[in-house]
């Protein structure tokens, strides 16, 4: 064993220790009152065990659970130190439970004090079921963060990019000056070795867009004059009824603005009701004709 955990060794055995003594002052007391409940030897003899071992577990849970968790923990722990210190309380102050095995008759005249003793003596086995299970799932199911700082440093260094960790520039090689021997062939230098740059490596995720396309990056359409607007519009709306003939079905048609579409909705309106008009006065003209 290290020497550095003689200490805690040490400060848990003295723990224990106190906890254990302080268990046998408070297991007197807790007897007499189980046995004033009516309970017989047995129970009397396991009902301090229910009481001070849901503490002993209420505390073991908040030095293992985190979190809302850990809290209930203290709830219980406080919950039931309360009450024991209650029912000590209690034991000390009624000389006639002391080895009595009813003795409670002091309270009778005063109801409210005595069903509040009795319900809450009575309530603490049920609640140490209810409470000791809970806090025995929580604990079996908690899983602690084993993962150390320095097993976390590695993994933040893995995520950074290229450009944050650094590159080392190279060291210049140094050519070497040809060496004069008697072979009559030239010695050729030496080349300098190249580093090659880190090439990133291409994604074939197509990326999403960011923000707005910038207005010279946008494929721009040829813009129309209005005649060709006019032009496209009697085309389209050559076999049309009147009914039809609105700016919203010529906006959709030719593709231009629903400003534009109104303006072209109006003129072949205006050629339509001209051309009605041209062909009303040619009949009226043939009648007159015809009567003459």
């Amino acid at each position: 064993m290290k020497s550095v955990d003689k200490p805690r060794v040490l400060l848990v055995v003295a723990l224990v220790g106190v906890v254990g003594m302080a268990f046998r002052v408070s297991w007197n007391a807790l007897y007499d009152v189980a046995r004033a409940l009516g309970m017989d030897t047995a129970a009397a003899t396991l009902y301090p065990f229910v009481v001070d071992g849901l503490m002993a577990l209420a505390l073991i849970a908040t030095l293992v659970l985190v979190g809302r968790d850990k809290k209930l923990a203290l709830r219980v722990l406080g919950g039931y130190t309360l009450a024991s210190l209650i029912l000590n309380f209690v034991h000390g102050a009624i000389p006639e439970l002391h080895g009595q095995p009813v003795g409670w008759g002091e309270l009778a005249d005063r109801p409210a004090a005595y069903y509040s003793l009795v319900l809450l003596a009575t309530s603490l086995p049920v609640g140490a079921i209810f409470f000791g299970s809970d806090l025995v799932a929580k604990i079996l199911h908690h899983r602690p963060d084993t993962t150390t700082d320095d097993q976390k440093l590695p993994q933040i260094e893995t995520n950074q990019s290229m450009s944050d960790l650094g590159e080392s520039t190279p060291e210049p090689v140094a050519l070497s000056s040809p060496v004069a021997v008697d072979s009559p062939a030239p010695v050729e230098p030496v080349e300098p070795t190249r580093t090659l740059a880190p090439v990133a490596a291409e994604s074939t995720r197509p990326r999403r867009a960011t923000g707005r396309v910038p207005d010279a990056a946008r494929t721009r359409r040829p813009t129309r004059t209005p005649d060709q607007l006019l032009s496209e519009a009697r085309k389209l709306t050559a076999d049309w009824s009147d009914r039809e003939l609105t700016a919203e079905a010529i906006r959709k048609g030719v593709h231009t603005s629903a400003e534009k579409a109104r303006g072209l909705r109006d003129t072949l309106r205006a050629e339509r009701d001209a051309a009605d008009n041209a062909v009303t006065d040619s009949r009226q003209d043939d009648a007159t004709l015809a009567v003459a």
